[in-house]
């Protein structure tokens, strides 16, 4: 096992020296990110059967269903599942099915928009106990709206999709403490032609105790900027879907166009997440990593960086910081990219 040196305390404050080590998604390996040493990862890709869960809507692609919990479990990152869902609501078929049945696998419900599904179907749900429940802000996302419609394009999908994207943020108090917690999603409407069908996507949280989470957006940024898809998990997961949905076979060309546009559609939308929350929660900078050569995107809120061949890294304030002080061998530094002119 990696040697950690580097010992974590309750909160991490601005300046502090960071050690993120390489993770891998437990339970398919279906992507690499890095997390900060010492915290923990539960959960992962979650398939839904579709004998047990009632029919195919939510079957045919993989959830990822995820949570990081730093080591005193007071900040949680949590990723929620994309789930399919059909409104009702003007179909004929409506009377016979109540809020909350069963729909050939998905579950019968209104379409929300995206503020409106992370405080109903998100912090309402998730938050049961916590008392004091106020939205402190709530942000639309349009530009995060129009990547996706881009991606849709792109694939050349002959339906009409229309997406809704927010950013809300939240304290309550639960559990004797006082909590913070942004949340993320996107919704997209299948249109008039799939009878109701509706989708959220990238559902996402974080959960502090109260006044970290604006600090906690550094370490969130490098944490979101370092996800590594599994081409090969890209492939069988592609070619899963293609038989599962019963879909003309595509190429390989096809199936690396696919993984750049995923690459490309996250960048935009954390970008448009930068815009808002709290101005820095993903404050980014472009480093050479001179091991592979290429130029990576790392945090801007410490002033140095050093690299492993695995993939690891750590952020340190500290001019006179060596990680072989500490036991960590492999580490050179990542300076910054250089600008005007850029070589």
């Amino acid at each position: 096992m990696h040697r950690i040196a580097l010992l974590f305390a309750a909160s991490l404050a601005f300046g502090e020296t960071v050690h993120f080590r390489i993770a891998n998604e437990p339970k398919e390996g279906a992507f690499t990110f890095l997390i900060p040493s010492g915290w923990r990862i539960s959960g992962g890709i979650l398939r839904i059967n579709p004998m047990t869960g009632g029919g195919p809507l939510n079957s045919i692609a993989a959830k990822l269903d995820m949570q990081i919990a730093s080591a005193d479990g007071r900040t949680v990152l949590r990723w929620f599942p994309e789930m399919n869902y059909v409104d009702m609501r003007g179909q004929p078929a409506a009377a016979m099915f109540r809020l909350g049945s069963n729909y050939n696998g998905a579950v019968v419900w209104p379409k929300l928009n995206a503020a409106g599904y992370l405080e109903q179907a998100i912090l309402a749900q998730q938050r049961r106990g916590a008392e004091n429940v106020r939205v402190v802000a709530t942000y639309p996302l349009p530009k995060a709206a129009d990547s996706y419609r881009q991606v849709v394009r792109q694939m050349r999908v002959p339906i009409d999709f229309q997406f809704d994207a927010a950013l809300l943020l939240a304290g309550y108090s639960e559990g004797g403490a006082q909590w913070e917690e942004a949340l993320y999603t996107a919704i997209q409407d299948w249109g008039p032609a799939a009878a109701g069908l509706w989708t959220n996507k990238d559902t996402f949280s974080v959960r502090t105790s109260a006044g970290s989470l604006e600090k906690l957006g550094t370490v969130v940024s490098v944490i979101l900027h370092s996800v590594r898809l599994n081409p090969k998990w890209v492939e069988g997961e592609i070619r899963g879907q293609i038989q599962r949905n019963e879909i003309a076979i595509r190429t390989q060309e096809e199936v690396t166009r696919l993984d750049r546009e995923i690459v490309e559609h996250r960048r935009r939308t954390n970008a448009e997440i930068n815009n808002q929350m709290y101005h820095n929660l993903m404050g980014t900078e472009e480093y050479v990593n001179p091991l592979s050569k290429r130029v990576e995107v790392g945090s801007n809120a410490w002033s140095h960086r050093w690299v492993n061949e695995r993939g690891e890294a750590i952020y340190s304030d500290d001019t006179n910081f060596d990680p072989k002080r500490l036991g960590l061998e492999g580490f050179v530094r990542s300076p910054v990219r250089r600008r005007f002119p850029d070589k």
